[in-house]
């Protein structure tokens, strides 16, 4: 009995070939042992077009869709840093506070300069009034007067960022600094996650695969925390660049949340776009049809016109559904194809059809 060979480190999809074939090849409908006679029983199907689904798969990672990387406008000692990566927050909920005798202390010395700059200029005005001050110092004092108050404006502005407050509902993500550590001005300390436009999967695909995407793409996303479930999504982002460390090209699918269902940022689910490359309709068989698959090739018997032989013909696989393999190369649409007694034949050799399973079912005549 000839057996399918499959080289070892076979994928999946090889593997449960490969366990189709064996099971075909033990058992072809009951005929075991080899033919009484010279003349092989067989069993055929003709080969028939059909489309394949094709389903471009990926793995990405669940995030709020918005992230914001938040930090204060100036630097200084952190006096307390209130959450914790994980922890819900709400919309202008107080997170980190820096140390504010610094802060104050420059606000104060801003405000002190400006209120001396106004008297300056007061008493520069009741000296030209005198004819001793020139009209050119008082303009001089004005001046001076207006960029003390515009420091005091900035110094006040500054202090106001000394606090860092949630910028909506949202999640923590991630913890960058502690209390008491001395921040520079616009070092991120929080990222926070605003969950209320909703979460989406980034996944990271090869350049043969993102020619196929964009946006508005609709395909499904399953995560192992909720294994019977699988969520709609729709591609929102596709990157124009690859990342220059990893060579792959980013995506972003938005995920419908259900009432009940809690997301956690980082959760890995696996993508399933369905609109992906598509390819001209070819001709299927049955798996049990094929003869030493090995990767992408394989063998068939195929019946000759006079339905008495079958000729042995190298095909080209491709892809398996519902018990089909396509056939890239090497048959056509309506070719009869052994599907059971192929084990028995040679290349050339004589047979009898048991049945059909294509050809329709004869029809009783009334007399």
């Amino acid at each position: 009995m000839m057996l399918p060979r499959f080289p070892v480190g076979a994928s999946l999809a090889s593997t449960a070939l490969a366990a189709l074939l064996l099971l075909a090849a033990c058992d072809r409908d009951g005929m075991t042992g080899p033919p009484p006679t010279d003349t092989v029983p067989v069993r055929v199907e003709s080969a028939t077009t059909r489309e394949f689904p094709e389903t471009l798969r990926a793995i990405g990672q669940l995030a709020p869709r918005d992230e914001r990387k938040l930090a204060f406008k100036i630097g200084g000692v952190i006096e307390s840093a209130e959450f914790e990566a994980g922890q819900v927050v709400k919309a202008g909920q107080q997170l980190a506070v820096l140390k504010g005798t610094e802060i104050a202390a420059g606000v104060e010395q801003a405000r002190q300069a400006a209120q001396k700059a106004e008297r300056d200029l007061a008493r520069g005005r009741a000296l030209f009034g005198d004819g001793v001050a020139t009209e050119e110092q008082v303009q001089d004092l004005g001046t001076a007067a207006r960029m003390a108050d515009a420091a005091l404006r900035s110094a006040e502005f500054n202090a106001s960022f000394s606090r860092i407050q949630a910028p909506a509902d949202g999640v923590i993500l991630a913890k960058l600094a502690q209390v008491g550590e001395l921040v520079a001005p616009g070092q991120p300390v929080v990222v926070v996650g605003a969950t209320d436009r909703g979460w989406v999967v980034k996944a990271a695909l090869t350049d043969r695969q993102i020619v196929y995407v964009s946006k508005g793409n609709r395909g499904r996303v399953s995560f192992d925390a909720f294994p019977d479930r699988a969520f709609a999504a729709e591609v929102t982002m596709v990157a124009s660049a690859a990342d220059p460390r990893s060579g792959t090209f980013e995506i972003e699918l938005g995920v419908v949340q259900p009432e009940g269902v809690r997301f956690a940022q980082g959760m890995l689910g696996r993508v399933s776009l369905d609109q992906a490359p598509s390819r001209p309709a070819l001709p299927a068989v049955p798996v049990a049809a094929l003869l030493e698959a090995d990767r992408e090739h394989a063998f068939v018997f195929v019946l000759a016109p006079d339905a008495q032989s079958a000729r042995r013909v190298a095909i080209h696989i491709g892809r398996m559904s519902d018990g089909l393999v396509e056939v890239a190369d090497g048959l056509h649409a309506g070719d009869r194809v052994v599907i059971a007694g192929a084990a028995y034949l040679r290349d050339g050799a004589r047979v009898r059809v048991l049945e059909d399973l294509a050809a329709p079912a004869p029809t009783e005549q009334m007399p």
